[in-house]
């Protein structure tokens, strides 16, 4: 039983301390944060401005179903349909959103592009040099076996047999 206590604590470490949890941990909070600046634009900014085009906060408009929609002794009358915090709530989203996109997402889908073309470059230099350094090799091997002369019948070309005469060795 204890074995398994440890496995289970283990696995919950292992779990808590991968990357992606944290940043998923630093997200959320940093989320919260931005949400609450942007609630912030909403309410004090966005919402005054179009309810400028009609009498009032954005926030305060309503409808109602069921006739009349008052209060009476601080209770609502009525079915009252408030359709001004859908509206709020629905601009605090885009304005998140586009933030988000144009702050966030987009510069760094742009970062990680050219970190792609880099590397695939870098990639493109890499396999040009193997070829480069290939030909230099075969460009030496042959400039020594041309100085050696031509191949006799000991030292033909895979026979295993280098230089010639008594005394060489087999390179088998």
């Amino acid at each position: 039983m204890a074995e398994k206590k440890e496995s289970l604590l283990g696995g919950f470490k292992a779990f808590l301390m991968r990357g992606n949890v944290i940043d998923l941990a630093v997200a959320v909070v940093i989320g919260a944060a931005f949400t609450n600046i942007v609630n912030s634009v909403v309410k004090g900014i966005i919402n005054p401005i179009v309810g400028a085009f009609g009498t009032k906060d954005l926030e305060s408009y309503a409808s109602c179903l069921k006739d009349p929609c008052r209060v009476v002794n601080g209770e609502m009358q009525g079915i009252q349909l408030q359709w001004g915090l859908v509206l709020s709530a629905m601009l605090s989203f885009l304005i998140t959103a586009a933030v988000v996109y144009f702050l966030m997402v987009l510069p760094m889908a742009k970062i990680l592009a050219k970190r792609a073309a880099h590397e695939k470059a870098k990639e493109g230099v890499a396999e040009t040099m193997e070829i480069s350094e290939l030909e230099v090799l075969k460009e030496i091997r042959d400039h020594l076996v041309a100085q050696r002369g031509p191949y006799t019948n000991n030292n033909t070309p895979g026979s295993g047999v280098v230089g010639g005469g008594a005394g060489t060795h087999s390179t088998s």
